[in-house]
C-alpha cells in the first residue's frame, strides 16, 4: 500500500519532468515487508517522495544563491537571493529531520534528476560566467523556475500527504513561495 501512493506522486512528478525508474518500484518495500522502516509510521508515499525531492531541489539551488552576493549588480536581485536562501536553509533543516524520522535511505533518488525547477551544476557554471544584467536575468529566471516548481510540489503534498508535520511544511512553503514570487524582480533593475 505504501508503494502505491509513492509511485502515484512519482507519476505526478513525472508529468512535471521527473521520472521514476523501474528499480524504484522494485526496491520500495511493501506495507507488510519486514524491511519497511518502523520510523516511517505515519508517513504516506506522497510524504516520502515529497521530502526526498524537496531536499534535492533545495540542495541544488543553494550554490546558485551563494553566487548572487558576489556577482549581482542590483539590490533587488540581492534581496531576492538573501530571502530565498534564508527560507531554503530553514526548510532544509526541517526536511532533513523529517527524512531521518521517516527512515528514508541516505541516497536520494531525485538528486541530480533533471526536471523543471531543479537547478543543475551546468546552470550554476553558466551563471558564474556571466556579469551584470545577464547574470541577474539568468539567476532570476532559474530561481523563479525553482520557486514555481516547489510551489507546485507543495500543492501535491497539501492534497495527498498524510503526515502532519510534512503537510505543515508544505503549507509554509506555499506561503513563502507566494510571497517570494510576488516580490521577485521581473527584470534586472537599472
Amino acid at each position: 500500500m505504501k508503494a502505491f501512493p509513492r509511485l502515484l506522486l512519482v507519476g505526478v512528478l513525472g508529468l512535471a519532468g521527473c521520472s521514476a525508474t523501474g528499480s524504484d518500484a522494485a526496491t520500495t518495500p511493501s506495507a507488510g515487508a519486514s524491511a519497511a522502516p518502523v520510523a516511517a509510521a505515519g508517513f504516506g508515499g506522497t510524504d516520502l517522495a515529497w521530502i526526498e525531492i524537496n531536499i534535492a531541489m533545495d540542495e541544488q539551488v543553494l550554490p546558485l544563491l551563494t553566487l548572487v552576493p558576489k556577482r549581482t549588480t542590483t539590490p533587488a536581485t540581492l534581496a531576492m537571493a538573501v530571502q530565498v536562501k534564508a527560507f531554503t536553509e530553514a526548510e532544509l533543516s526541517i526536511l532533513r529531520q523529517l527524512h531521518a524520522r521517516a527512515g528514508l535511505p541516505d541516497e536520494n533518488p531525485h538528486e541530480g534528476m533533471p526536471m523543471p525547477g531543479m537547478v543543475t551544476a551546468e546552470q550554476v557554471r553558466e551563471a558564474a560566467s556571466l556579469a551584470g544584467a545577464a547574470f541577474d536575468e539568468t539567476v532570476t529566471k532559474h530561481i523563479r523556475a525553482h520557486l514555481e516548481q516547489s510551489e507546485s510540489l507543495a500543492r501535491s503534498e497539501e492534497k495527498s500527504g498524510v503526515e502532519p508535520q510534512t503537510r505543515d511544511l508544505a503549507l509554509q512553503i506555499l506561503r513563502t513561495r507566494g510571497v517570494a514570487l510576488s516580490t521577485m524582480p521581473s527584470a534586472p533593475a537599472e
